[in-house]
């Protein structure tokens, strides 16, 4: 049987309330989300899965009341990782009615000052990558004081790489990539905005694979963060958004055109293939917004539809695949990821408890960093199992979480297939000793 909801007609003027609504009524109670659920695989509490918390934010969306303290706590412990919407049988999109809550209680609930203190400094240093390189810096020397910190400050540390990157070539001016042979597709790249600033090799690697496929690859001057990092945060998104809408239609409009969007961060990706959604009922940029989200591709579905090159290296290593939340669980993207590094020579191995999150999900890392080192060391126990010799991810915010636990080396699903078509090794495997031997047993190093 269907949830039966209350909602006044006063209250479904709202779009954002009618939306909210309609999931509601398509949840058959069955419990079939808590099996996948990690909180509710961790903490054991029906308020902690996403059963309880639909209850919760249905009781708070219908009664047109403020956030309770105890809404606020289980809906903040939820990690928006959607493994629930890949088990429901009746299609209830969770995603958008947690966002809806996010914002209810962003708006309705007034947080104690050290809580409304870190999120506000996230959302303004995170999506800015000039600012977010200076506080890493400052990060780094204040690491030594992280065992005398409160629990969110000291996550924050801990995370914090010891040697930042220098900054990458994309940075700045827009900047165009030509394709090496003949021109097959044009794409755009979202090079995001963490992601720049921690791992710049892997736009690096995106772009080299992208080109050596025949891609001609534009960058924009004026893209940047998704908003996703904002958005889930209940803060404002749409400013970030906006900006990329107006800088990818220019560039479909132009002469040359775009064939896709391309993303190399999972999470981004989930937000870019949203815009049609967030931005429905804005008269303005509404039908562009779901241009770019049909546009949009993570780097691994792209480069199946285009087809991988055949290796020129042989490579052979046991890879354990993390799947990131976002993308098998946010995208549906879930075979070709693993498929692509079969056919680049690599042993893919399966993980145990593939389906459940590593305790990355965006900012909950350092927000929730108690329940977030229960899933990171619970995700590194079960690649132990594998015997992997590394680990391959499509997704920067989980490659950061598990490598803070483990001496394994874990690098994007990009370098590895960028290396195995031409590139470079990545730099992580250099202590491994891996030999880059070619097909043709020639040594390219």
């Amino acid at each position: 049987m269907t949830m039966q909801t209350q909602f006044s007609e006063a209250q479904l003027a709202d779009p954002d309330t009618a939306a909210s609504e309609k999931i509601l009524r398509a949840c058959v109670h069955c419990g079939f989300c808590t099996a996948t659920c990690p909180t509710y695989v961790l903490l054991g509490d029906e308020l902690d899965s996403p059963r309880g918390r639909i209850y919760l934010i249905k009781d708070m969306l219908e009664n047109n009341r403020p956030a309770t303290e105890t809404v606020v706590k289980h809906v903040d412990r939820c990690l928006s990782c959607l493994a629930c919407m890949t088990t429901c049988p009746s299609g209830v999109n969770y995603m958008h009615l947690v966002d809806h809550a996010r914002h209810h209680i962003a708006n309705t609930y007034k947080r104690p000052w050290p809580d409304r203190a870190i999120r506000a400094l996230l959302g303004f240093v995170l999506p800015r990558p000039n600012i977010f390189r200076l506080a890493l810096r400052g990060a780094a020397l204040a690491r030594p004081l992280a065992p005398f910190l409160p629990a969110r400050l000291a996550a924050m540390l801990k995370l914090a790489p010891q040697h930042l990157p220098a900054a990458s070539r994309m940075d700045g001016a827009q900047k165009i990539f030509p394709a090496e042979g003949v021109r097959r597709r044009r794409v755009a790249l979202l090079t995001g905005c963490a992601q720049r600033v921690v791992a710049p090799q892997i736009n690096e690697a995106t772009i080299r694979l992208l080109t050596r496929h025949g891609c001609e690859v534009v960058v924009p001057q004026n893209t940047g963060c998704c908003g996703a990092l904002t958005h889930h945060m209940g803060q404002d998104s749409f400013a970030f958004a906006s900006r990329n809408i107006l800088a990818w239609t220019q560039e479909m409009e132009s002469e040359g055109g775009l064939d896709a969007i391309v993303v190399n961060t999972s999470g981004c990706g989930t937000t870019l293939k949203d815009y049609g959604f967030m931005f429905r009922t804005n008269p303005e940029l509404a039908e562009k917004a779901a241009k770019i989200s049909a546009l949009t591709r993570d780097i691994s579905e792209f480069l199946a539809e285009i087809s991988l090159l055949a290796p020129v290296i042989a490579t052979g290593q046991r890879v354990a695949y993390h799947s990131a939340c976002s993308l098998q669980h946010g995208q549906g993207v879930r075979a070709e990821p693993k498929r692509l590094l079969q056919q680049a020579g690599f042993e893919v191995a399966e993980i145990p408890e593939g389906h459940l999150c590593c305790g990355s999900a965006g900012t909950y890392n350092i927000l929730q960093p108690e329940i977030a080192t229960r899933l990171r060391d619970r995700k590194i126990e079960t690649i132990t199992r594998t015997g992997a010799q590394l680990v391959a991810a499509g997704n920067v915010g989980c490659i950061t979480q598990i490598s803070s636990g483990t001496d394994l080396p874990v690098v994007h699903t990009v370098e590895l297939l960028d290396w195995a078509t031409g590139g470079p090794k990545p730099a992580s495997l250099a202590r491994l000793g891996l030999a880059q031997v070619a097909v043709d047993d020639q040594t390219l190093v």
